[in-house]
Formats: structure tokens, C-alpha cells, sequence
């Protein structure tokens, strides 16, 4: 039973359960980037260079024939991926730079109460005072 106890402690940590959602977040983000890349970004991107379909680019390296498929290096996937992978790390960059400024400006210490004023200061003053109240 103590083995139980203990991973339940461990699986309800804060850390473990923020690691849970932000891997499922992150999931469901990389499908809408995957969809925005593959259904907003290239159609267009393809139109404006001559009509081409990113996901279709490839170097055939040995053509189909006597029943066998062709041989090709699809590297308009890979520019898509690319593609992704570029969104994705900077919406990863950005959020990591948000947090860290937030993480930062909670660790700044508040303000304390000033530092006591000398004695050499504190006697200037008075003797200024002692001064204007004889004029």
C-alpha cells in the first residue's frame, strides 16, 4: 500500500499534473498549427508561385515501372514541417519569454523602508531650521 500512497502523491504534485496538461495543450496546438500551415498558409503560398502544391513536391529518384513504386524524396512535406516546427517553437519562445518576465518582476523584492538619514544630515537640518527660525 505504500507504494500506491506514494505514487499518488507523486502523480498529484503540481508539477506533474502542469507537465500533464501543457503535453496535451501542446498536442492539440501542433494540430492547429499543422492546419493552419497545411490550409491557410501554403494554398496560397502555392498560388503565388506558379500553382504549386507543397505537399506534392519531390525529386523522383527512380521512377515506377513493372510494378513497383517510385522512389522520391518528398521534401514539399518536409518544407511544410518545416513550417510548423518554425510556428511552434516561436509560440514556444514567446510564451517561455512571458513567463520568465512574469517569474521575474514576482521575484523583485518590494520596496523597503529607507535607509536611516545619517547624523551629519540630520544635524545640517536642524541647524538650517535653527538659522531661518532666527530670521
Amino acid at each position: 500500500m505504500a507504494v500506491w500512497e506514494e505514487f499518488k502523491k507523486f502523480a498529484l504534485k503540481g508539477n506533474v499534473v502542469d507537465l500533464a496538461v501543457g503535453v496535451i495543450i501542446g498536442a492539440a496546438f501542433g494540430k492547429v498549427v499543422s492546419s493552419l500551415v497545411d490550409n491557410i498558409l501554403s494554398p496560397p503560398l502555392g498560388w503565388i508561385v506558379g500553382g504549386v502544391d507543397f505537399a506534392r513536391l519531390k525529386l523522383v529518384l527512380q521512377a515506377a515501372q513493372d510494378g513497383r513504386e517510385e522512389v522520391a524524396i518528398g521534401y514539399g512535406m518536409f518544407l511544410q514541417n518545416m513550417i510548423n516546427f518554425l510556428i511552434v517553437a516561436w509560440a514556444l519562445f514567446i510564451v517561455i519569454k512571458l513567463m520568465n518576465r512574469l517569474q521575474f518582476e514576482s521575484r523583485k523584492a518590494p520596496p523597503g523602508p529607507p535607509p536611516p538619514t545619517p547624523e551629519d544630515i540630520v544635524l545640517l537640518r536642524e541647524i538650517r531650521d535653527s538659522l531661518k527660525n532666527r530670521c
